[in-house]
């Protein structure tokens, strides 16, 4: 199990972090929360599905060009990360919540692409595969992105965020005590 701390002491450490990572399933909210910690800390802000991950028309990145743009991203000074891969290293935002976000956000985005996806990617409707994806990702990759944390973060502090307001809470914590 990860080193789990709450939302005041996340936020505390928030405040001086140079690396911080999101990660959960798709749908949860990740990019959006990481976007607004990025503002709130003045950290750049990466999107593994951006940066990394996609080419133009949804075209996977090979994943030895993915490995080294990773490996040369987190050499950085100074980053936050969001991205649901367990291989690169919320656990727990519920299942509708998440198939929620999916709907809304290809509701929102179809036909355009995402400012937190790779150009040239337009949102489009949600496969069956994909949706089971959502669905089954506690079951299936959450114990791999815990595990990896125990494996190459034992110590690293850890928040696990179970809802949208959860979130909020982090977000307003940040805000209220923001660096002069």
């Amino acid at each position: 199990m990860p080193y789990c701390v709450g939302v005041q002491e996340a936020g505390d450490r928030l405040r001086s972090a140079r690396h911080v990572l999101v990660v959960g399933c798709s749908g949860a909210g990740k990019s959006t929360l990481s976007a607004a910690l990025a503002q709130r800390l003045d950290l750049p802000h990466l999107s593994m599905d951006r940066e990394f991950c996609w080419l133009p028309g949804w075209v996977a990145q090979p994943r030895d060009e993915m490995r080294a743009l990773i490996a040369a991203a987190v050499a950085q000074d100074r980053w936050i990360m969001d991205g649901s891969f367990p291989s690169s290293l919320d656990l727990r935002l519920p299942r509708l919540t998440c198939l929620a976000g999916v709907i809304r956000r290809g509701v929102a985005h179809r036909g355009r692409t995402r400012p937190d996806m790779a150009p040239g990617c337009p949102e489009r409707r949600p496969d069956r595969e994909f949706l089971s994806d959502v669905w089954n990702f506690e079951r299936d990759t959450a114990p791999a992105i815990a595990r990896n944390l125990e494996a190459h973060g034992p110590r690293v502090p850890t928040l696990v965020i179970r809802s949208r307001d959860e979130a909020g809470r982090l977000l307003a914590l940040i805000a209220d005590r923001a660096p002069p």
